[in-house]
């Protein structure tokens, strides 16, 4: 058991190793759910066959013990040599290769479920979302929100909410399912969303906004035009850039692409049943629904809600809209 359970963990190395490298893109959901059963199945193996196997072997350690004593003791001899009691504890220790896998097993387990079910946790890797969520934020997406999904499959067993309109979303890419994005819901099923002009408009209707004066990212060390928003109940800040042009350039082909219609002025959409259509705030600086589609329901993770951490800006942590 000691072989197999290093193979096994060469094996975790060298795809963690190789994950690391870039040399292929891991599945952390399924490298979870997969560390979860292969615990389970050694912390089963302790409980019910090699701890009582231990205790049996001490057991028979201890009575012979006691046999050999009680026999010295009837020829005379009380001074023994031994200790019993450090032999029996070394006889119930744990061998590494349990203690590196059963023991593991409730805190495995713990993380699995909670990333699972509650809470996820994840790293804003670039600008799209500013100015409402930075790159090097730490946030925690909340799992149940918009309903239950078995973890892996992402099959939901158990509805809950449904995306609305203002809500910061993480979902799989739905041109690689691989990636994680995160963007704010501006259009529900049924929608007709269009940004034209660089103004948005939902329903025929123009969202409200106040121009704000200007905002310097610092990330790409430029001015930008910022404009409070107001999606629903939620109230948020845009960015846009003066000299980006209003239309899409190079959209993709993408499942209902038919139900968009791209013009000079930008693009407006009818947004199909059980799809999202997303933007990022960074409204000049992000690949979203105008440039790949809809968003399906199958393919949302859950609802962005904390910033738990910012290494290089603590007053960061919060919630946000």
């Amino acid at each position: 058991m000691g072989l197999l359970t290093g193979a096994l963990y060469a094996c975790l190395i060298f795809y963690l190793g190789g994950w690391y490298l870039g040399m292929w893109r891991g599945n952390f959901s399924l490298l979870l759910l997969i560390l979860t059963v292969v615990t389970l199945a050694y912390w089963l193996a302790e409980r019910f066959h090699f701890r009582p196997a231990r205790e049996r072997a001490a057991e028979r350690l201890a009575q012979q013990a006691q046999a050999r004593r009680a026999e010295l003791a009837r020829q005379g001899i009380q001074q023994v040599d031994g200790d019993v009691e450090a032999a029996r504890r070394q006889v119930l220790a744990q061998p590494w290769w349990l203690d590196w896998t059963a023991g593991l097993f409730p805190v495995i387990c713990a993380v699995f479920l909670l990333r699972s079910f509650l809470f996820e946790p994840f790293k804003i890797p670039s600008g799209s979302m500013v100015p409402t969520l930075l790159v090097g934020d730490l946030i925690l997406v909340n799992k149940y929100h918009y309903g239950i999904r078995l973890p892996v499959a992402n099959t939901k067993i158990v509805e809950n909410h449904t995306p609305e309109r203002g809500d910061v979303i993480v979902f799989r890419y739905p041109k690689d399912t691989s990636i994680d994005y995160i963007k704010r819901v501006v259009g529900v099923p049924g929608d007709e969303v269009a940004y034209l002009n660089k103004r948005l408009f939902i329903n025929g209707k123009p969202v409200p906004t106040q121009p704000l004066g200007e905002y310097y990212d610092e990330d790409s060390r430029r001015y930008a035009q910022m404009f409070s928003e107001q999606l629903g109940a939620v109230e948020h800040r845009v960015l846009t850039q003066k000299e980006a042009p209003p239309f899409v350039m190079a959209a993709d082909e993408y499942p209902h692409r038919d139900q968009c219609r791209y013009t000079a002025e930008g693009v407006a959409c009818k947004v199909p049943a059980g799809h999202y259509f997303v933007m990022g705030d960074n409204r000049d600086n992000s690949q979203d629904s105008r440039y790949w589609g809809f968003v399906p329901d199958e393919n949302i993770v859950g609802k962005a809600f904390f910033i738990w951490m910012n290494l290089g800006n603590l007053g960061r942590i919060g919630s946000f809209k």
